[in-house]
């Protein structure tokens, strides 16, 4: 629908100047960016993805504690007022593992009164915290730890024999001692010079 009107208004646009009108269509059109209503994500609709997330067992209709802990996390209702052991609280005098969308509104009803939160504010973040699943995922602080603990110019002692100057390992060879079979001590000078002629 939303395509049909930008198209629209497009075309119009391209009559108008080609009359002579003098519309701006780049003001016309970042308009329609800020009208866009796209088709948002009911909190039904959260509650049964959320209830699936993890369970492929589930049809949907009811959601556990730890599902729902991870759908708030998700949302960022966690805080300092708000903690996952409030949510066991008020989740367990249900008495249930899990609980459907009506007894869950009762749930989010009852800890918004307990925490003085707006119910509002909660549901609206829980609705539009996208897709269940990891969000954001970052390299962390343990990349600078793993690239300083495997640069092998940092390595000493035996473990510097493992690899060559550039850094790639040498395999086998840098891992075992290998005995020389030629018949010739270690530092002779004069290795395969021998005459066979003699």
């Amino acid at each position: 629908m939303l395509i049909s009107v930008v198209a629209h208004r497009a075309n119009n646009m391209t009559e108008e100047t080609a009359n002579g009108s003098s519309a701006a269509p780049v003001e016309e059109l970042g308009q329609l960016a800020l009208e866009e209503t796209a088709p948002k994500v009911t909190f039904a609709d959260q509650f049964k993805a959320f209830s699936k997330f993890g369970d492929s067992k589930s049809d949907g209709r009811q959601i556990t504690l730890s599902q729902s802990d991870k759908w708030m996390k998700q949302a960022k209702v966690f805080d300092k007022q708000i903690t996952t052991t409030d949510t066991g609280i008020h989740f367990k005098k249900f008495k249930a593992l899990k609980i459907t969308l009506p007894d869950y509104n009762k749930f989010l009803e009852d800890l918004a009164k307990t925490k003085k939160v707006e119910l509002a504010t909660i549901k609206q973040k829980m609705a539009s915290c996208g897709a269940p699943g990891v969000q954001q995922v970052s390299a962390g602080k343990a990349a600078a730890a793993v690239d300083r603990l495997t640069d092998p110019s940092k390595y000493t002692g035996s473990h510097k024999e493992r690899f060559d100057a550039s850094g790639k390992g040498k395999g086998i060879a840098g891992r075992r001692n290998l005995v020389d079979d030629s018949g010739y001590v270690s530092g002779y000078q004069h290795k395969d010079t021998y005459d066979g002629a003699h």
